[in-house]
């Protein structure tokens, strides 16, 4: 076979056999497809697709590229959760807890950010002494020990996803939905749990524009993790503002610890217990969305929290300080009303430049930097109060305020949004 012939035909939109996929893959990461030609078949396929088939042979084959986390040493059904990603997204930092309180074993291999704000890394890093990085007996022993652990993925897991991915940032095929689907998939597959919730989100913060786009990539993700015998169920969640109050690594971490206490905002609590209640049914366990609010409310949630902190190594005292900045700049409404629109991605961009994300995979992150919102989407507001507070190490200018503010859009009225807005099974 030749790769310029396998570039060539799905370029015309022609059906690759299972043969020439896995020979494409096994040839990339042996280093005998080149990245040019790699380049090349990823463009073809963002512009010609694949079939369902095709894009179940690409993940496979991607999968066993690398190691396969076998998790058959921890008892019960083992739960992993993905999102797509998205601007404020802390999800994960009180869902895996939150599950684990319930008994069901949560063993979740998280990625860093990169384009605005940091990933789950990223905001566990921002406590003090917290380790990524576990050997794959570690990491099933505080499993087995805890219930729970949240770790970086290994350098070994899906080595073909590392190279491709790292292409596809650079060659503008990051938002296609085989790519993706198979991307995610992998990972999720060689990481070895039982089940899987995908979070795919949709909206101006997320990879997916619209719904019928993320509902796409939903049921592909659902079907390839059903091929293999793993229970999947995706929901599909807007991401048209940031998720939560706080958009930055600490402050992050301090509004998972309020709504692990119990005082976070109805909204995002709501969702997250909407969200534990579909993770745990994957487990067998059946709950109210009421009964798994009440392991926010009596500490159970933040206990199981504490454990993992602990546990890998984080300093539980500097888990609860306050951040610590230079300045704290309030960010006053222009005009009486109700808020009706804040762009994720514009607000992503404006905390990567605090320093809160990275523009390149080098760039250092400022733990402590980032906005805390006040008001959000359907608030009322009056003019004059304060919409949103920004931390930031930098030099206060008058742009800084003007800036947020052209982004912040105020109506007459508006109507709230819905976090989730369809569930695939």
């Amino acid at each position: 076979m030749r790769a310029v012939d396998l570039i060539q035909k799905k370029r015309e939109g022609q059906e690759l056999t299972a043969a020439e996929i896995r020979w494409l893959v096994e040839g990339y990461v042996a280093g005998t497809v080149p990245d040019y030609q790699m380049s090349a078949f990823a463009m073809a396929v963002y512009f010609k697709g694949m079939t369902t088939r095709e894009i179940s042979d690409l993940t496979m084959n991607m999968v066993k590229t690398g190691q396969e986390f076998d998790l058959s040493a921890i008892d019960g059904v083992k739960v992993d959760k993905h999102s797509t990603g998205g601007v404020g997204d802390k999800v994960t930092l009180i869902l895996a807890p939150l599950v684990a309180s319930f008994g069901v074993p949560v063993a979740k291999m998280s990625g860093r950010g990169l384009g605005h704000t940091g990933g789950t890394l990223d905001k566990l890093e921002a406590i003090k002494g917290y380790q990524v990085e576990r050997s794959q007996e570690d990491f099933i022993r505080q499993v087995q020990d805890i219930g729970v652990s949240v770790i970086g993925q290994s350098d070994q897991l899906v080595k073909a996803d590392k190279l491709l991915y790292a292409l596809r940032d650079v060659t503008a095929t990051v938002d296609t939905i085989p790519l993706i689907a198979s991307s995610v998939m992998s990972k999720k597959i060689a990481a070895g749990a039982d089940a899987i919730l995908l979070d795919v989100t949709v909206g101006e913060g997320a990879f997916m524009k619209t719904v019928d786009e993320a509902r796409e990539l939903a049921q592909t993700m659902v079907d390839l993790g059903k091929a293999v015998g793993r229970k999947t169920v995706a929901v599909i969640t807007d991401m048209s503002q940031p998720l939560g109050r706080a958009i930055g690594n600490r402050l992050e971490i301090l509004e998972a610890i309020e709504i692990l206490q119990g005082k976070g905002r109805e909204d995002i609590s709501h969702f997250i217990c909407e969200l534990a209640q579909i993770m745990l049914s994957l487990a067998n366990v059946e709950k109210t969305v009421e009964e798994v609010r009440q392991h926010l409310e009596n500490g159970q949630a933040l206990d199981k929290f504490e454990e993992m902190v602990a546990a890998q190594g984080g300093d539980l005292e500097d888990l609860y300080r306050p951040v610590k900045v230079a300045h704290v700049v309030d960010i006053p409404a222009q005009e009486s009303g109700v808020i009706s629109a804040l762009p994720a991605m514009e607000f992503g961009l404006y905390a990567m430049r605090l320093g809160a994300g990275r523009a390149v995979k080098t760039d250092d992150l400022d733990y402590e930097t980032g906005i805390v919102f006040e008001k959000k989407v359907g608030d009322s507001v009056q003019k004059g109060e304060i919409v949103a507070k920004v931390y930031t190490n930098g030099k206060i200018s008058p742009q800084l305020v003007t800036e947020f503010q052209k982004y912040v859009k105020i109506n007459d009225r508006v109507k709230r949004l819905q976090e989730i807005i369809e569930i695939i099974s």
